[in-house]
């Protein structure tokens, strides 16, 4: 099994390009099915999630050709099976997206119930009510969940009982084939929403309220999309957790391939410790705080501070000059860092779901283990600032969304070495 080992101590300087979105690439792709032609997809990271859902197109029958300029071509003509097997959804979360287009193109499909990173609780019953209020029949047996609408699913009025990210892109996806139409109210309103939106639209699916809690979709009664060349858009967590390393290592680094209005909560988290930002279409440059100062978040819903950050600010204020508190409110499993943070030398008490992060002089290099995604990055973070070496075990579940970090790292001028155990 493979560990990153930092040196930390290192200032950072120099520029890289952040890549495509993870969490956008992964709806994009599952969204290709409700097409029964060739589609281009642009930008596209190179993670270990994006290769799963890849792979399971191909299982499924449909064809996925990676060019040399880069992009991927997905064909879906020729899918013959509907069913995605456990082996392939236990391994990401995100799988359950085939669910959505898969029924609304094929009036039935079977779906492993879904794995991924043990961050707490993430039921899909939001999905499979929001699928029965548009006719569909559901049962969940052997693990599986079985999904039938074979007249067609039926445009109806969906309410959220709370905002669902994968439940609004599934839905989303299901309303465009739909017979009818579809309103979507308390939609989630993420970036990653916004262009699967308009993946929809710019096919020729009437669209409204793209950005909204109140998305309307007027389905195309069972008839396939034919889908223009799509761009992914930058990855917003990737950006925030450069970001944070730098700001965390009082260095100067720029970022290039930025969306300034995705990263906002970040930019102004950052700028409350004291850190600056010099700004130029889709570059920023980051500078460092003279101090850094204390932070106060509560992740909530997009345009909110993201959960998906939480961890990063966490390892950043570590360091700064007096308590910070953290309040998680989305997911309670996402404080396993904590443990892993304090073994560095950091001062974190947890209370329910709240986080009081008291400030130490130093962090020391250590063993330690990551438990998820981002708290991979997280540990990465407090690594670069810490004095001596840290060993980060467990990494492939920061292969899933990261790409080339300990490239990007390098040539920042990080003191990184991905080592086998």
């Amino acid at each position: 099994m493979r560990y990153l080992q930092i040196k930390g101590g290192n200032k950072l300087s120099g520029e890289i390009t952040i890549s495509g979105a993870k969490n956008s690439a992964l709806p994009v792709i599952a969204g290709t099915i409700l097409s029964d032609k060739a589609v281009k997809l642009i930008n596209l990271p190179k993670v270990v999630d994006i290769n799963t859902l890849l792979k399971l197109l191909t299982m499924l029958g449909g064809s996925v050709v990676r060019n040399e300029d880069g992009t991927v071509d997905v064909n879906n003509a020729n899918i013959s099976s509907t069913k995605a097997v456990y082996e392939i959804v236990s391994q990401m979360r995100a799988s359950i997206l085939v669910l959505g287009p898969l029924l609304t193109r094929f009036g039935e499909c079977e779906v492993s119930l879904p794995g991924g990173c043990a961050i707490g609780d993430r039921p899909i019953d939001l999905h499979l009510k929001a699928l029965e209020a548009m006719g569909a029949k559901i049962e969940i047996k052997g693990g599986y969940v079985r999904a039938e609408a074979h007249d067609g699913l039926k445009g109806a009025k969906i309410v959220f009982d709370k905002i669902t990210v994968g439940g609004t892109e599934n839905i989303v996806m299901a309303a465009s084939m739909a017979h009818g139409t579809t309103t979507i109210i308390n939609a989630a309103r993420e970036p990653e929403i916004i262009q699967l939106c308009e993946m929809i639209r710019d096919a020729g699916v009437k669209v409204d309220g793209i950005g909204t809690g109140t998305i309307t979709i007027e389905g195309t009664c069972g008839k396939p999309l034919d889908f223009k060349d799509i761009t992914i858009i930058p990855d917003r967590i990737e950006a925030g957790t450069y970001l944070c390393a730098a700001a965390v290592t009082y260095s100067t680094i720029t970022l290039n391939s930025v969306n300034m209005e995705h990263i906002a909560t970040t930019i102004d988290k950052l700028e409350g410790m004291g850190c600056s930002f010099t700004i130029d279409d889709d570059k920023i440059t980051i500078h460092p705080a003279t101090q850094l100062k204390s932070v106060n978040i509560i992740t909530t819903e997009y345009p909110g501070f993201p959960t998906d950050m939480q961890a990063q600010f966490m390892a950043v204020a570590t360091l700064a000059d007096s308590e910070s508190i953290i309040e998680e409110r989305l997911f309670e499993n996402r404080f396993m860092h904590v443990r892993e943070l304090n073994r560095l030398g950091a001062d974190i008490w947890l209370k329910s779901h709240s986080a009081a992060v008291r400030p130490v002089k130093e962090l020391f290099g250590a063993d330690v283990m990551a438990t998820d995604l981002r708290a991979s990055s997280a540990l990465i973070i407090a690594a670069l600032a810490a004095n001596g070496i840290t060993n980060i075990h467990r990494i492939y579940h920061l292969d899933r969304g990261y790409e080339d970090l300990e490239g990007k790292l390098l040539a920042l001028g990080a003191d990184i070495k991905r080592l086998q155990e």
